[in-house]
């Protein structure tokens, strides 16, 4: 099939060359800072003597050793450190066998900039059969996750701009400092309530809260009172229930489609599902209502994103409702989660929170609150959220189905809709990509910097590549930098008393697998505690 004609077309592609030899496509790499630590696996040039290896050829475990490494040796909790022991064990690409489901890993950057710059007009990330199941079985509408090919090109192309457009995201400025503002407020009462005068404990939980505010305050244009000191009773269950959905996601797809609704997990996934819909239908209906009563009185119709799809009819109401549910689900974990890392690593090194201290208060001096410019003037602040989102990616393992064409990577040949699970946690800990990966080392992201210079584009990439990139990077990135900028501002963040270390493990996505509690002083009282103590008396 590959060597019917040697008969090809050479195309300039970012930083790469693509080859087509006959419906086949490749990648060679031509970074030029990449040649002295080109990987022995990434790219062996095309001869007429040298033949490709088929995917039959590509070694790998059976599904019996998968599961052996799953649930014998108590991997499913933490299968990102699975990617680094598999790739040890069998190199940088390998193959996993789930059944009839055959997938290829690849942990190495030079070989997954291979796959993302072949993945064709339409990427599709995997086919989610459990999200798309669900919404076949309640007749809703696919959203910018779930959807495939022209459709989803086309949803893309109506939510892209208020998402990804730096002068629409700023305009988010406003409403995400609010959010903040209550935030730090509740901190501040959790502090005096429970925690003794400084102690927050499980952070990540409370800044799971504020990240759907957050998210919320931007799709919705509307409050959910998750930073209520008693939440209310419908947000606390939607919190709830899109736990329950990452919980219960990766235990579905183990099981055939066929035997779905005979599990009784299924039932309580598609209960958790009717709720989260339930919500966003009623705050839909609700923006349409308020949208109707201005339409009434004559008066202009404003607003942000939620208000910009109902009234540009781009989409019909259904379409509107899959996709801003989708937006939600998706704008949280990276959030709280990152955030909760920073500030964990953050407690135990003072030297560089005091760093970031310094930064955010030189550029944003007294009692002035950052916005979006100030934010560009603060590279150590973009540089803690970077090395943080390396160490926990928020999707530790990415996916991507080749649909249109036979692609080349590596020295292997691959059919068209292979599925490939793309490594990054493997990848971030590296060390041929980031010298002392398990060190926490903000100073590599440094514009400039001998490190930053030497990094594999491809080495970290949270947030996706090409036109399947996270739709809400911009927005999740301006909301980390206003609320970790601002805590540091108005607390020092030291670590628990206790000692207590902190692991992921992966729920979907990479969580905390214990609570985080870290200790808040306000630099405010520490201050005016120092200015009233006086000059020091040397005692003789």
């Amino acid at each position: 099939m590959f060597c019917k004609s040697f008969l090809r077309t050479t195309l300039v592609v970012g930083s790469g060359r693509l080859e087509m030899h006959a419906g086949t496509r490749r990648v060679v790499s031509s970074s030029p800072y990449l040649d002295s630590r080109r990987h022995s696996s990434s790219s062996t040039m095309l001869t007429g003597a040298n033949k490709l290896k088929t995917m039959d050829e590509l070694h790998g475990p059976s599904f019996m050793t998968s599961l052996y490494w799953l649930f014998g040796k108590g991997y499913f909790k933490i299968t990102h450190q699975m990617q680094i022991e598999h790739s040890k064990i069998y190199g940088p690409l390998w193959k996993s066998k789930y059944g009839p489901l055959v997938i290829v890993n690849v942990a190495s950057a030079d070989l997954i900039e291979q796959v993302l710059r072949q993945e064709g007009r339409h990427p599709i990330r995997t086919d989610m059969p459990h999200w798309r199941g669900y919404r076949e079985l309640r007749q809703q509408a696919y959203g910018p996750l779930t959807e495939m090919g022209a459709e989803w090109q086309r949803i893309r192309s109506i939510l892209n701009p208020r998402m990804l457009k730096p002068k629409h995201v700023s305009t988010y400025t406003s409403s995400l400092n609010q959010v903040v503002t209550d935030f730090i407020q509740k901190l501040d009462w959790l502090r005096k309530t429970n925690g003794g005068g400084v102690m927050v404990h499980d952070l990540a939980g409370e800044l799971y809260k504020f990240a759907f505010e957050g998210i919320s305050t931007v799709l919705f244009e509307t409050r959910m009172g998750c930073l209520n000191q008693h939440v209310p009773e419908e947000t606390q269950r939607f919190i709830y229930s899109v736990g329950e959905m990452f919980r219960l996601s990766p235990i579905i797809v183990l099981f055939p489609k066929s035997v779905w609704p005979y599990l009784p997990f299924w039932k309580h996934f598609v209960a958790v599902w009717d709720h989260l819909f339930k919500v966003a239908q009623d705050l839909v209906e609700q923006k349409m209502a308020e949208i109707q009563e201005k339409l009434k009185l004559g008066e202009p119709v404003e607003g942000e994103y939620l208000t910009h799809l109902l009234v540009s009819e781009q989409m019909s109401v259904t379409e509107v409702l899959g996709s801003i549910t989708e937006l939600l689900l998706a704008g949280v974990d990276t959030t709280s989660n990152t955030i909760s890392w920073s500030l964990y690593h953050l407690a135990r090194d003072p030297h560089m929170q005091d760093r970031l201290y310094r930064e955010v208060s030189g550029v944003c001096p007294g009692d002035k609150v950052p916005d979006s410019d100030d934010i560009a003037r603060m590279p150590w602040l973009k540089a803690v959220v970077r090395e943080t989102l390396r160490l926990y990616p928020v999707v530790p393992g990415n996916a991507r189905i080749t649909a249109e064409n036979e692609i080349v990577v590596g020295d292997y040949i691959f059919p068209k809709n292979t599925l490939f699970h793309l490594c990054h946690y493997a990848v971030s800990y590296d060390e041929r990509n980031f010298p002392q990966p398990l060190s926490f080392r903000p100073e590599r992201w440094l514009r400039g910097g001998a490190e930053k210079q030497r990094q594999h584009p491809f080495s970290s990439v949270p947030f996706g590549f090409g036109i399947r990139a996270c739709l809400g990077k911009r927005v999740a990135e301006l909301e980390m930098y206003l609320v970790l900028s601002r805590l540091i501002k108005q607390f020092e963040v030291r670590p628990d008393p206790s000692g207590a270390t902190v692991k992921p493990i992966t729920r979907t996505v990479l969580v905390p697998a214990t609570p985080i509690n870290l200790q808040f002083l306000d630099r405010t009282n520490q201050q005016q505690d120092t200015g009233s103590q006086g000059p020091e008396t040397v005692s003789t």
